[in-house]
């Protein structure tokens, strides 16, 4: 055998050596991700998740009433961060308007964070209100955008702002029983823009509709692919027929469509997440943003009742793996929560 057989034969065995050893490092790495998914990430009360990376890296979550703010560094494993997200006078501000605050979301508007809120009495007196970060991840109330009791708009309820990055437009989409809307914002994020109007995008109104079958609330926007789709939450929030679907467009400011081609603003959407009667989860709803974990994957968060807690009541934040079909569908395996 030649002395270059030899050393062939020496590396292959060598490499192949290396692999062996490297297998079990590799499957640990793998089994440790698969089980940094665990379902409810965060068992507490955390409904209408809304999250964000801070300038620190770290990811950041508030919820309906964020007294409080969670704080993760990979968003599998959340803990209280000990930062308030909303500082005194702001709060003191926001009560003098409303009574409730919900479903907040926190969206980066020309270099700047802000977070948008909903501040609510009645479906016919729901306002939405704005702060801007003031120091990591905390806020400072800005005023009013909008009002129902001055536009007409039913449950004002539930923002959405991105930034068209075509465009450069800033708009907001919001909306429940009265059906969502689409508005267009100045380019700060801290005013409707002069002369905006109101567009119908999504749902039937509960008055068309007293099931909410087909009545969306919710929204959150995401671009994959060439398409903007329209993520929104049918049904009722309190039992198993809340359930979490899609609609998508080519245009930010386009017709959203369901995967058989319906129009959205005719209470049509596709499902993504859903739950049947009497699954221990059930009512996955009003999702947050989709991040790509440290694993790779794609997530999506949400919040989800559980029904053997002791308060079944209470909605906790679950996440669970977004995946695309041939279509450019996102879907979650098994359709239901894990």
């Amino acid at each position: 055998m030649s002395s270059r057989m030899k050393e062939t034969i020496n590396i292959t065995m060598n490499l192949h050596i290396r692999s062996l050893l490297l297998l079990p490092m590799l499957m640990t790495a793998l089994l440790a991700g698969a089980r940094q998914m665990r379902n409810p990430v965060w068992q507490r009360d955390w409904p209408d998740p809304t999250i964000w990376q801070g300038d620190d890296r770290r990811y950041y979550c508030i919820a309906t009433n964020p007294r409080h703010s969670l704080v993760s560094d990979d968003m599998f494993t959340w803990s209280i961060s000990g930062i308030s997200p909303i500082d005194p006078e702001s709060w003191t501000a926001m009560s003098a308007v409303s009574r409730h605050f919900w479903a907040p979301d926190v969206a980066t508007v020309d270099g700047r964070r802000l977070m948008y809120i909903t501040l609510y009495n009645s479906a016919e007196d729901s306002s939405i209100g704005v702060l801007e970060e003031a120091g990591l991840s905390r806020f400072r109330y800005k005023g009013i955008i909008t009002r129902g009791s001055e536009t007409g708009i039913e449950d004002t309820i539930d923002p959405e702002v991105v930034t068209d990055p075509q465009t450069g437009k800033v708009w907001m989409f919001f909306g429940s029983v009265g059906g969502i809307h689409r508005v267009e914002l100045a380019s700060d994020g801290l005013s409707l823009k002069e002369g905006a109007t109101y567009e119908h995008v999504a749902g039937l109104t509960v008055h068309q509709c007293p099931d909410r079958s087909k009545v969306f609330e919710g929204s959150y926007l995401h671009w994959h692919k060439g398409y903007w789709y329209l993520f929104v939450s049918s049904g009722y929030y309190g039992n198993h027929t809340y359930q979490l679907q899609v609609g998508r467009s080519k245009e930010l400011t386009g017709r959203f469509l369901d995967r058989e081609g319906n129009p959205m603003t005719e209470g049509y959407a596709s499902p993504v997440i859903h739950s049947d009667e009497g699954d221990n989860y059930f009512g996955p709803g009003h999702c947050g943003e989709i991040f790509t974990g440290t694993d790779g994957n794609e997530y999506i968060f949400y919040h989800c009742h559980v029904r053997e807690s002791r308060r079944p009541s209470h909605r906790p934040l679950f996440m669970s793996r977004i995946q695309w079909d041939q279509d450019e569908w996102p879907y979650v395996e098994g359709g239901k929560p894990e």
